[in-house]
């Protein structure tokens, strides 16, 4: 890879995304957007206009052509390592509780798939590359949170009963909008319902809002978490998040041979700095907020060169 390569990628593709996230930054720490301005963005958001995008990619999408099972198991086992690293890690290297070794391991499980994942590869690879990011977003939160909100209560339950913990598990799943919009969109997709006109065209409005508020509005959210707590834990997990995950699953998925947009899809979404959602999770449970919040900070401003050097390795 030249050093033009590396510095196009950086400026065409990867700085526009971050920009538009800077501004968002810019303006809530200047106070032209309060706290509560960014929050009814976030609301509008991730509880409507993302889970509009995500019905209808999914009630469009070729299920037998873009579910494949290659594509899916290398992300995802590359997530899972990135989960059970991050969780024995924080429990063994840094000796926090195992309720706090969950939280933090769930920043090494939960990448940005969404606000960073799908711009940066529409921008590096086109529209028509997005098939396999949605295939992968379709399973992405439920997912993790089964995998998260699963490991949680049986660590908080040690020594209970586990009866109660599927029903738990399903209430916390749904009451996610994003959840709630992939549903939907699987029952329209798998059924063939129609969709009328009108409303196939109030969706495309709001749908094309849905990224470019998103991305403003996350970066009000991480000025709010400016980085403090335990740095060697939050190097430790962004680490595992920017490096471990796309490593493994760029090699999983040359070993599964997948299609080069397949991969780049896979490969750009697991190279993703951890989600919000990953704040969002430790602070449901009140356990290790602080790193998690600086690590989707820190992981943040990193990923902007880690996913220049991956958008130049990618065939």
């Amino acid at each position: 890879m030249s050093k033009g390569q590396y510095v196009s990628a950086l400026t065409s593709v990867i700085l526009p995304v971050f920009i538009v996230l800077a501004f968002g930054y810019v303006s809530t720490w200047r106070g032209y957007f309060t706290d509560t301005g960014i929050d009814a963005l976030m609301k509008f958001t991730q509880g409507f206009a993302i889970p509009c995008l995500l019905f209808q990619a999914i009630a469009s999408l070729d299920l037998g052509q873009n579910f494949e099972l290659p594509l899916l198991l290398s992300f995802y086992l590359g997530a899972l390592a990135g989960f059970g690293i991050g969780t024995f890690g924080a429990r063994l290297l840094f000796g926090r509780s195992w309720e706090d070794s969950v939280a933090i391991g769930f920043v090494g499980l939960f990448s940005n798939s969404l606000l960073l994942g799908l711009p940066i590869t529409e921008r590096a690879y086109g529209g028509d590359a997005l098939s396999a990011n949605f295939a992968i977003i379709a399973m992405h939160a439920p997912f993790c949170y089964a995998v998260g909100i699963t490991t949680m209560e049986a660590v908080k339950a040690r020594g209970e009963s586990l009866v109660k913990l599927p029903a738990k598990v399903l209430r916390a799943m749904f009451r996610n909008a994003l959840i709630v919009g992939i549903s939907l969109g699987f029952i329209f997709n798998i059924t063939g319902l129609p969709l009328p006109e009108v409303l196939s065209d109030a969706l495309g409005l709001i749908v094309r809002a849905a990224l470019p508020v998103a991305l403003f509005g996350l970066g009000g959210v991480l000025y709010r978490y400016r980085p403090e707590g335990d740095m060697r834990a939050i190097l430790f997990i962004v680490s595992i998040s920017l490096i471990l995950h796309p490593v493994v699953t760029f090699g999983l998925g040359h070993w599964n041979d997948l299609s080069d947009q397949a991969l780049r899809s896979a490969v750009i979404t697991a190279a993703m700095a951890p989600g919000v959602n990953a704040y969002l999770f430790a602070n449901m449970y009140g356990n290790a907020r602080r790193v998690a919040a600086s690590a989707v900070l820190i992981g943040t401003g990193l990923s902007i060169f880690t996913t220049a050097l991956w958008i130049n390795i990618l065939p």
